[in-house]
């Protein structure tokens, strides 16, 4: 423990912590994503690797985002708040329009724009909205706390305009998307409990959060996600199925047949799994192996132990992301890292506890390793930005600055940190030729003290001029 104490308490811990945790998630993802796509690629296509050298490209542009991300300084991400937040509302609008035009007059397209329930598509490039409109509520949400500070006690501060916003953002994702909308409630969450809001307000919002899922779920039978006006509400279904679990016999035309499926795998791997690659549900007998129930992928294959390293790693990214934001002096860096670590450790409970049928099931992608290019760019994105915040610590910053690596390091990879403190300060006017420093300077002949001769400190005059 006295080690472990020790390593922790390195000023560049938080920094290594952060790179080795989401490394490693990274690795295993690409690897679980060959495992759970090879057979069907070959069998489809002829090439084994079709899905994962997307996702390995997917991966490469991740990392250049994850670079680019740790190169910026706070006042940057904080002006890339509300241009963010905008684009994301825009593509979020047109997506929901695409798919309304579809549903009630089956125009499969706009020129060039087409939509496909969750994803937008512009020619051969395919972006999902609502990836981006988790990284812009971070961005902006956390912005506009840390400028109300503690104005945030009164209800008028919190009604504008964080609430609208967010509302807005809610009802665009929402309605084709339920899982990723409690992802955004995740990241509020996370907002109001960094800046230390009432536990009152926390009641409040849950009682309008789950109003809100619940009008959600209803107008499923409307047509609202992959729902369909006068058939069987499937949000609804997946909610009674995970409190009132059917015959497993009787799943085969019901929404229980995913979670069915994913604990027959959890079953089948047992403690030590079957071997990577060897598993045999993933052949079309678990829906979205890739996906959304990669987890269970994994829990056939590489078995207890394998999804407890999962865990772990998980959870020492939660930790790590907690430690920058105890750390950081600026109020706008704690709050993103806060609502970066709860955006990303909710999203992989809600899919674990969805999967292990813990959690009513949602739909939302395992971060780091699932099979998806705009989740994978994002989420590396926000890790870039958590390495800005890890190297900002003040022991971190001092410590850079201590012993700064050389120039072409600080080119390639991240430049300094700002020391804590310090304050652009305006340069003193230059001294006029042939002068001497006002520091430097010598006194006066009449004030002189001859060398070796020690000056008398002690005042002369009365008590009283002493005194004075």
């Amino acid at each position: 423990m006295a080690a472990l104490r020790g390593l922790l308490a390195r000023p560049l811990t938080s920094y290594y912590l952060l790179l080795s945790s989401a490394g490693l998630l990274l690795l295993i993802g690409l690897t679980m994503v060959f495992s759970a796509t090879s057979v069907r690629d070959y069998a489809e296509a002829g090439d084994a690797a079709a899905s994962v050298t997307k996702q390995a490209i997917f991966a490469v542009i991740g990392i250049v985002a994850f670079w680019a991300c740790q190169r910026l300084p706070a006042t940057t991400f904080r002006s890339l708040g509300r241009p963010l937040l905008g684009g994301a509302v825009v593509l979020l609008l047109v997506l929901n329009l695409l798919v309304a035009l579809n549903a009630l007059f089956g125009l499969a397209s706009l020129g060039p724009l087409r939509a496909n329930l969750l994803w937008l598509y512009l020619g051969p490039i395919q972006v999902q909205p609502a990836e981006l409109a988790k990284l812009a509520l971070v961005l902006w949400g956390a912005h506009v706390v840390a400028r109300k500070g503690a104005a945030l006690g009164w209800w008028k501060e919190l009604a504008t305009p964080l609430f609208p916003v967010v509302g807005l953002l809610f009802v665009l994702v929402g309605y084709n998307d339920l899982g990723s909308m409690l992802c955004l409630l995740a990241i509020v969450v996370g907002l109001l409990w960094a800046a230390g809001v009432r536990l009152r307000v926390f009641a409040a919002l849950s009682a309008v959060g789950l109003v809100g899922v619940g009008l959600l779920v209803a107008v499923a039978s409307l047509g609202a996600g992959s729902g369909a006006r006068g058939q069987e509400n499937y949000r609804l279904a997946r909610l009674t199925s995970f409190l009132d679990t059917p015959d497993p016999a009787k799943c085969v035309e019901d929404a229980c047949w995913q979670m069915v499926q994913a604990r027959n795998a959890i079953e089948h791997g047992g403690w030590f799994g079957v071997g990577l690659g060897k598993g045999s549900l993933k052949f079309g007998w678990l829906p979205a192996a890739h996906n959304d129930f990669i987890f269970a992928v994994i829990a056939e294959e590489l078995g207890v132990v394998g999804c407890t390293v999962i865990l772990v790693l998980f959870a020492v990214l939660a930790y790590t992301g907690l430690r920058i934001a105890r750390r950081v002096a600026d109020p706008f860096r704690r709050l993103a890292a806060t609502a970066v670590t709860a955006w990303l450790v909710g999203q992989a409970v809600i899919n674990v506890g969805g999967v292990t049928k813990l959690l009513p099931l949602t739909g939302v992608p395992l971060p780091f390793i699932s099979d998806g290019g705009s989740a994978l760019v994002v989420t590396l994105a926000a890790v870039g930005m958590l390495a800005s915040f890890a190297r900002a610590e003040p022991d971190a910053a001092r410590a850079l600055h201590a012993r700064p690596p050389a120039r072409w390091v600080r080119l390639v990879w991240a430049p300094l940190p700002p020391l804590p403190g310090a304050r652009s300060r305006p340069a003193s006017p230059p001294a006029a030729p042939g002068s001497v420093p006002r520091a430097r300077g010598r006194r006066p002949d009449d004030q002189a003290v001859p060398r070796g001769v020690r000056q008398d400190r002690t005042r002369g005059g009365p008590a009283s001029e002493r005194r004075r």
